[in-house]
């Protein structure tokens, strides 16, 4: 499932002013200096995907290699749960807020008290739209919109310029629904035979997406040629519905999504996905390094990107087994 992106930020220090006892009774010497335990807030959109899974895991891990005290809330999809979470975050005065939004809108006041609060906030693999962009410090995260390009330069050369396309969006109102749809539009304007005949949420749900492929076959049935998810997860879901209905996804049916997951690489080497484009979720060094440059007071850009390909069936053998996720 960027539009990238990560974590999280400063910690104080703290001189001690207590003094070490020698035991022979000469001058003592001070200690040194005492570092405060990094504090960090991390609010995450929720379980729903294995790359969500993944980036959760690989933060998680990082900060615990690194002794950083990881304050972690699940959102469970939702935004309210997020901003109650960001508010005991700015509570408990931790160093800093991580945070993976569920929808682009509606940050403005929580971001303002954090700010207030003197808490950076790091946006990790999902951008906001905010009135101020002072209200966040820096956004880690892919390109979403190059990588819905990378899927339909793919699928348009693999479709010979044309198709018809059924898209499965991921979470309606997120960046990376709104980037991959967007980003993949804009390179079908020059195929005028590729069009999306249909397009509907599947919320980033392998469950979902089975359910609105099933909904896309029972109305369109044969005239599907390909399908185009937002997600590996929703693709999964669509390969099933279309196992079901005897449509022999990954030949029949051209299927490419996005993310990269190892159940992706699964489909692919098994003949039922054609291909997907690049996601990295393993942010965890990436944010913690970002904190230690923070903490040196360097200035960061507003925008990290990582960098994605493309993968398909004919390499997806060899690859495999260096996926991390």
């Amino acid at each position: 499932m960027i539009a990238v992106a990560l974590v999280a930020l400063v910690g104080c220090s703290k001189q001690s002013s207590d003094k070490a006892e020698q035991p022979s009774g000469g001058t003592a010497a001070p200690t040194p200096a005492a570092e405060k335990k990094l504090v960090v807030g991390f609010s995450q959109v929720g379980a729903e995907s294995a790359w969500r899974t993944a980036e959760t895991k690989s933060i998680q891990g990082e900060a615990a290699k690194r002794g950083i005290d990881l304050k972690f809330a699940d959102a469970q999809g939702k935004q309210a749960q997020q901003i109650q979470a960001l508010t005991s975050f700015i509570a408990q005065k931790v160093d800093a807020i991580v945070l993976a939004p569920v929808v682009e809108t509606g940050w403005d006041a929580v971001l303002q008290q954090a700010k207030d609060a003197n808490i950076p906030v790091i946006l990790v693999d999902r951008g906001v739209k905010v009135s101020d962009d002072s209200l966040y410090t820096t956004l880690i995260a892919s390109d979403f919109v190059e990588e819905g390009r990378m899927a339909a330069e793919w699928l348009a050369k693999k479709m010979n310029g044309k198709a018809n396309i059924y898209e499965l969006q991921g979470t309606t109102g997120s960046a990376p629904a709104i980037d991959r749809k967007k980003g993949f539009e804009e390179i079908l304007a020059k195929y005028p035979d590729m069009k999306i005949v249909k397009s509907q949420s599947g919320d980033f749900t392998r469950a979902k997406g089975k359910e609105v492929m099933e909904a896309f076959i029972k109305s369109d049935g044969k005239q599907i040629q390909a399908v185009y998810a937002h997600n590996d997860d929703m693709a999964l879901g669509a390969i099933q519905a279309l196992d079901e209905a005897g449509m022999n996804p990954g030949k029949d049916v051209t299927v490419i999504s996005i993310d990269a997951v190892r159940a992706a690489f699964e489909a692919m080497v098994a003949g039922k996905l054609n291909a997907t484009v690049e996601c990295n979720p393993l942010m965890g060094p990436l944010v913690f390094d970002t904190i230690n440059r923070l903490r040196a007071g360097e200035k960061l850009p507003k925008f990290t990107q990582n960098k994605d390909q493309l993968f398909e069936q004919a390499n997806a053998a060899q690859v495999i087994g260096t996926r991390e996720y």
